[in-house]
């Protein structure tokens, strides 16, 4: 597969979930991994260490952030969002930054707005954490698998 792709979590809730969502990053083939607002604690879920196979990098502020996004990659929010695409009909770009927010507030519509693309999961309620960007990873590589 051509390109690479960065998961991330703004202002994570629950540590646990992060080492849940970083082990899913490491065995879906992620290039790096970050968070925004809170730094990683080694969390027993990530029983494979990927922060010590993966870069992982820890953000205090979005615009910190965004100023360090690389070059021609897409941001991309995972949210429920009037303004979402539906991930069944989601192209994912060549170099993509998928980006997260906690389960109890998601992402503020300040950073939606920094957005590139917004994509939504199926259902009406929020999806813990680790399981939305493993169903995103899996989506990417599916299709970039599938034949045309």
């Amino acid at each position: 597969m051509r390109g690479f792709f960065g998961i991330g979590v703004y202002h994570p809730k629950r540590s646990s979930n992060i080492g849940t969502l970083w082990r899913s990053a490491n065995i879906f083939g992620a290039s790096f991994l970050f968070t925004i607002g809170q730094r990683y604690k080694h969390q027993c879920s990530d029983t494979m260490k990927t922060p010590w196979h993966i870069p992982l990098v820890g953000y205090d502020t979005f615009d910190e952030f965004l100023s360090r996004l690389p070059k021609h990659s897409r941001l991309t929010g995972i949210e429920l969002d009037a303004k979402a695409k539906p991930i069944q009909r989601f192209v994912h770009p060549e170099q993509a930054v998928y980006l997260l927010g906690a389960e109890d507030y998601g992402l503020p519509q300040s950073i939606l707005g920094g957005c590139h693309a917004i994509v939504q999961l199926p259902g009406d309620l929020c999806l813990n954490v680790a399981v939305a960007g493993s169903i995103v990873m899996f989506d990417r590589i599916n299709k970039a698998l599938a034949p045309e």
